[in-house]
């Protein structure tokens, strides 16, 4: 192909397709409103859970058999992944819960007793069984988007704020901003908290199964966790409701109790894109290819999606398996 490739949005989709564009030597230009990776865009609320088994429990096979090399291609990039697997547990009066999880998800085995005390002590006394997936991995989202950016800064990637007409062949990673030429993209809000406390250690992620508000919590080191979870049919962005808040603690607190006294650093929310059936999509509209759709799982999914985006530009190939044929 000739001439570079413009790339409008650079939220984690925008940044993992055009390092892929890099590693094939085509040259990119990214536009995006801000000048580097921040609290505007969805991943930056994220969780950063590279936990393809465990999102097998709702999401469809290609998210668990293309999640899976997810964390090797972040440890590729020179992202730090910590390889700690994750533990699925539950209240006591929820056991079913667990079952029922098992049942529909694979890569795991059942821990009680001494081996859950070893993998997280702090979880032993109101926890007696639970699901680990030895598999999984996590890494820092907010880390990750920053060291994604510097290393195309460092290999002379342009980065534009203007909205002048675009170069050669454009690559359309805008998110929820696309809805103007996706009209069946639409929004589904999440929200976070961000705690510290110095009297819980995890060192691995943790999903709490509950029937009205399930939880999952993240550990940052230094006694910081990032809560999260909340799914809502929405568009709004930026803001958390009362409700949510309130769920999100309690939930934190019935698997801990020193939660109830951990100091509440940051709370955040945001719109993650998705289309009706929550895969992404890659499309083409005249001389726009677009990459969009990624739901919850933005930083699980976007080195594939990026790769199939990168050949279809590239001429590699031009049916990727999330191409989605535009009749409008």
């Amino acid at each position: 192909m000739t001439g570079p490739v413009t790339i409008r949005g650079a939220g984690i989709v925008g940044l993992c397709v055009a390092t892929d564009l890099v590693a094939r030597g085509i040259d990119v230009i990214l536009r995006d409103p801000a000048p580097s990776p921040g609290a505007h865009a969805c991943s930056w609320w994220a969780g950063g859970m590279l936990a393809p088994f465990c999102e097998g429990f709702s999401a469809e096979e290609p998210v668990v058999r293309l999640g899976q090399a997810a964390a090797d291609w972040w440890a590729a990039q020179g992202v730090e992944v910590i390889r700690r697997g994750s533990l699925v547990v539950t209240l006591q009066r929820d056991r079913r819960e667990l079952d029922q999880f098992a049942r529909r998800t694979m890569g795991h085995r059942f821990v009680t007793g001494e081996e859950l005390a070893m993998l997280e002590p702090h979880l032993v006394e109101r926890h007696d069984r639970a699901l680990f997936f030895p598999d999984e991995a996590h890494i820092n989202p907010r880390a990750a988007l920053h060291h994604l950016h510097k290393r195309l800064v460092d290999a002379g990637v342009r980065f534009e704020q203007d909205a002048a007409e675009p170069h050669g062949s454009v690559i359309d990673c805008r998110g929820l901003a696309a809805q103007d030429s996706l009209p069946d993209l639409r929004g589904v809000k999440g929200e976070m908290l961000v705690l510290r406390s110095r009297d819980v250690t995890l060192t691995r992620p943790i999903r709490l199964l509950h029937p009205r508000f399930p939880l999952y919590i993240v550990p940052r080191g230094d006694g910081v966790f990032m809560l999260g979870a909340t799914q809502i049919e929405s568009t709004e962005r930026g803001r958390a409701s009362a409700r949510s808040v309130m769920e999100l603690l309690s939930a934190a607190y019935a698997l801990h109790p020193a939660f109830g006294e951990a100091e509440v650093l940051e709370i955040g929310a945001d719109a993650r894109p998705a289309f009706p059936d929550n895969l992404p999509r890659l499309s083409r509209k005249g001389g726009t290819v677009y990459v969009n759709g990624l739901f919850r799982h933005g930083f699980l999914l976007s080195p594939a999606v990026a790769r199939m985006a990168a050949e279809m530009v590239s001429g590699d190939t031009q049916t990727p398996e999330f191409y989605h044929e535009d009749h409008g």
